[in-house]
């Protein structure tokens, strides 16, 4: 559900392994949150699916860093490249690794981002730096550790683009979505930036609208960018919300890229958003759990 792909499929039979002895080798392997499988994508010479506790995670395709197979994560790279030109030195956080999928395409469209990717699994973060061609230190780092610890450490000002994309299984953890955490992320967001998260729900949008009060509540504007069938609540799948200090998403440009993709999709802008979460709670800390703690929240993993 949190990982939509565009229409294609890729399966193949499980093989079990215990390491890749160099560049991606087809799977299953155990991680620190339990195991991940590579699967090669059988409709792509050089494409990949990553599934993390069987639930498809990321895709990736090693001759094209452009290539974003789930729908989610091109609304996303649409919406962020309707904000800042291709030039611009963009600071870049994501908070949540998988594949690198975005990281790896922010930096062929933005050749001078500076990018962390916060991923508390650190056998898997070792596992995607070894099989993929990911950017090398500065362009890139991977640093291992819990998303919220990481991002309260961070400094003021100091990120252009938060992308939030984390689930334990089918669902993001309560404590990332709350009113303080965004809080924190509107804090380390620099004038002008953009906080963007892939909201995983059901078909009666109850976590997607909360979201939405939660994210509206902190920010001036709030876009929401989904499919019409998962608007009107008619399946399970991914709901795009983003919020910014300066009004975002009324590109004409950008609703017309929208409804041009494999799975078209629209945007909703102020009062929509505003009727899209009538009546739904802001999240708060206290319906949270502690975040879990991880071995370190300062190890990166810069490649060689």
């Amino acid at each position: 559900m949190s990982r939509q792909r565009g229409g294609r499929a890729a399966s193949s039979p499980r093989k079990e392994k215990t390491g890749a002895p160099g560049g991606p080798v087809e799977g299953l392997y155990d991680i620190d949150t339990g195991t991940c499988e590579l699967v090669k994508d059988r409709y792509l010479a050089d494409g990949w699916v990553l599934e993390i506790n069987g639930v498809p995670s990321s895709h990736i395709d090693l001759s094209d860093p452009a290539l974003l197979e789930f729908e989610y994560m091109r609304w996303i790279a649409m919406l962020v490249e309707s904000r800042f030109e291709r030039d611009s030195r963009l600071r870049v956080l994501h908070l949540g690794g998988g594949a690198c999928t975005m990281a790896r395409y922010f930096a062929a469209v933005y050749p001078d981002a500076r990018q962390v990717v916060v991923e508390i699994d650190g056998r898997l973060a070792e596992l995607v730096r070894h099989w993929f061609d990911l950017p090398r230190a500065p362009l890139l780092r991977i640093r291992v550790g819990e998303a919220r610890q990481v991002l309260t450490s961070l400094s003021d000002a100091s990120r252009d683009v938060i992308v939030r994309d984390v689930f334990a299984y089918n669902r993001t953890p309560v404590a990332l979505t709350t009113l303080q955490f965004t809080q924190h992320a509107r804090r380390v967001l620099a004038p002008g930036g953009v906080y963007v998260v892939n909201c995983g729900d059901f078909r009666d949008l109850a976590v997607a609208k909360r979201e939405a009060a939660t994210i509206g509540e902190v920010f001036e504007h709030t876009v929401i960018i989904a499919d019409p069938a998962m608007l009107k609540g008619r399946r399970y799948g991914n709901v795009v919300i983003a919020g910014s200090d300066l009004p975002l998403g009324d590109s004409p440009a950008l609703a017309r890229d929208l409804l041009g993709g494999a799975v078209p999709a629209q945007i909703r802008l102020g009062d929509q958003v505003e009727k899209f979460a009538a009546g739904a709670r802001v999240l708060d800390d206290s319906e949270a759990t502690t975040p879990p703690g991880t071995k370190s929240t300062g190890t990166e993993l810069h490649g060689s």
